[in-house]
């Protein structure tokens, strides 16, 4: 009988929880999406690329490819802490 009593008293709560239920979702996707590394290394390859044809300099490709590898390197720390039970 308990159990029918808080069912019944937590009915006006249910549309929170499913919104709370779908964000949390929505937060879960954008942190995989963030946190891949395959679009950055691929960024790496064209910029590589990009140098090899002529079409950026030394400087700019210095410059784009320290950020890019800054960028993997808060992915690998992120996965890491995620992998050592940490958030």
């Amino acid at each position: 009988m308990g159990g029918l009593v808080t069912g019944i008293l937590g009915l006006p709560l249910a549309p929170f929880k499913g919104i709370g239920w779908v964000l949390d979702k929505v937060v879960q996707t954008a942190e995989q999406e963030y946190y891949d590394p395959a679009p950055i290394q691929e960024e790496l390859i064209n910029l590589e690329q990009a140098r090899t044809e002529g079409r950026i300099g030394e400087e700019e490709f210095a410059r784009r490819e320290e950020a890019l590898l800054h960028r993997l390197e808060e992915i690998r720390a992120y996965h890491l802490r995620r992998a050592q039970g940490g958030a």
